[in-house]
């Protein structure tokens, strides 16, 4: 079992073919992520913010997004820069789908969660927000710099880096290596999603995000495509 971010985006390319991130969302989107994909994108994430922002340990990065496959990213990528993930209402960065709510920020990422989204689809930005569909993937492949955290630094409120891990694994008691089925809902607790979302990744398992709006007949057909060995009941 990996323990901290920077080796479980390592051991994902041991079997980098392998499904890793599978989101079910609104209106059939389906959305595939192999362990050498989640890991280009956190990387290119891990980039942006570092180049970007200067984001490192004791950067506060506040991801203001519904459970979704990005929001697990953004989440990698600000634990492997050594941030951390946290509801402070002016952090030093905000990552958002709604950046006409955002709120005050040092800096301000706007995301377009549909997945085919080349650019954000919403009135034009403010001056000075960055446009995820845009920037991110075009930061290298290899994350340039970015320090591993020291076991205190703040990943969560309430939790250190040193404590993710632990945190992450009691969040998502699934065997190792299982294909898991999460559900996500309007109710479904930020931070409860992304240490269970870690869990699973840390235990070497692939992890399968459905919507709420799946009836309970097509989430009976997911599971018997997706081969789900493990359901685990929305984190709420």
């Amino acid at each position: 079992m990996a323990t901290t971010v920077s080796t479980l985006l390592a051991g994902l390319h041991r079997d980098p073919g392998r499904p890793r991130l599978t989101w079910y969302g609104p209106q059939g989107e389906r959305i595939e992520l192999s362990g050498a994909v989640l890991d280009n994108w956190v990387t290119k994430t891990v980039n942006l913010m570092v180049e970007e922002f200067d984001t490192g340990p004791g950067s506060v990065v506040s991801i203001a997004l519904p459970p979704h496959w990005r929001t697990v990213v953004w989440a990698l990528a600000a634990w492997r820069c050594g941030a951390a993930v946290s509801d402070d209402p002016i952090p030093d960065v905000r990552i958002t789908d709604r950046p006409d709510q955002a709120g005050p920020a040092v800096d301000l990422v706007a995301v377009a969660l549909p997945a085919l989204a080349l650019r954000w689809p919403g009135p034009p930005l403010a001056a000075g927000v960055i446009d995820a569909a845009q920037a991110v993937m075009t930061y290298g492949d290899q994350i340039g710099w970015a320090p591993d955290p020291a076991a205190g630094d703040p990943a969560l409120p309430g939790l250190t880096h040193g404590d993710l891990a632990t945190a992450a694994d009691a969040a998502a008691d699934v065997p190792t290596g299982a294909r898991v089925l999460l559900p996500v809902t309007a109710g479904t607790d930020p931070h409860r999603f992304l240490l269970t979302a870690l869990g699973v990744l840390l235990r070497d398992g692939s992890l399968v995000l459905v919507t709420a709006d799946h009836d309970p007949g097509q989430v009976e057909r997911i599971v018997a495509t997706e081969r789900i060995g493990h359901r685990l009941s929305p984190a709420e």
